[in-house]
């Protein structure tokens, strides 16, 4: 299992450069941070899916906040039978299913995701639901902790902890930087811990890079049922991997330039 989810990370890695290289439009240095923790997520027996039946009654629920930085998910989506692998080669085309931002169109996607800062509302109310009708599904949010400044975000926070939805499980891909800059020199999150455990939460912290970590975070968290929702918080590096993308302050809004980009495929070949 561990060299398998090392390998598709690569491989997830590689092909995330290559959607992005087809359609710039594309969030590039926003999705190559999230690539582990979607590969755990969905090739590490974390969640209950059905390719087949992606809305089936019986899934765990999955809601990407951080939409636009989900491009990672495409191949993984593709890979998985959610949708055909020639979609890949139509991102942002005319009609092609996958857009530069994400929506409930594309099997395995859950909500619209364009405007930051709901997902975690969303999967709240979902996860209250859940709950409502004595449901074992376990549903996970991934958000970027730039959008943790959005202030219904902590709204959330509040309300899953009063209603001890236990089943609700937080990811905050942790990159340090935001739109326009690090986000520590907008609202600073160094006591990101310690503010979701005053609010209640349970909280752990990863290497967000080391998928095999992620993993087992993962698997415990989940397995994790007493009262109380749980948030791991994944440190992780804005563009990993590019040169000249990872970790720049105006990375979020950055391109590669393409011959960059097959310069690094050709290195992973």
């Amino acid at each position: 299992m561990e060299r398998h989810l090392r390998e598709k990370a690569r491989w997830v890695w590689r092909e995330t450069l290559r959607v992005h290289r087809r359609a710039p439009e594309t969030r590039l240095a926003s999705s190559l941070s999230a690539v582990e923790i979607f590969v755990a997520l969905y090739y590490g027996g974390v969640l209950r899916f059905d390719p087949a039946e992606p809305l089936a009654a019986e899934r765990d629920r999955c809601i990407i906040s951080k939409g636009h930085g989900s491009i990672c998910m495409y191949p993984i989506l593709a890979d998985l039978g959610f949708f055909p692998r020639i979609e890949l080669e139509r991102v942002c085309q005319a009609g092609g299913i996958l857009g530069g931002i994400p929506d409930p169109v594309i099997p395995g996607y859950e909500t619209v995701n364009g405007s930051l800062g709901h997902g975690l509302g969303v999967a709240t109310g979902i996860a209250l639901g859940l709950k409502g009708r004595n449901s074992d599904r376990s549903v996970f949010v991934v958000t970027g902790d730039g959008e943790l400044h959005e202030g219904a975000n902590w709204e959330a926070i509040m309300f899953a902890s009063h209603h001890q939805l236990d089943r609700l499980n937080l990811v905050v891909d942790n990159n340090g930087v935001s739109m326009l800059g690090h986000t520590d020199d907008i609202v600073a999150h160094d006591s990101l811990p310690d503010r979701l455990q005053a609010f209640g939460w349970e909280c752990h912290e990863v290497d967000g890079h080391d998928v095999v970590s992620v993993r087992e975070a993962l698997l415990a968290m989940k397995a994790q049922v007493a009262g109380k929702p749980k948030a791991l918080i994944a440190h992780t590096r804005k563009g990993n991997g590019v040169p000249g993308l990872e970790d720049e302050d105006l990375c979020h809004v950055m391109n590669p330039k393409p011959e960059l980009i097959d310069r690094l495929l050709g290195e992973e070949s």
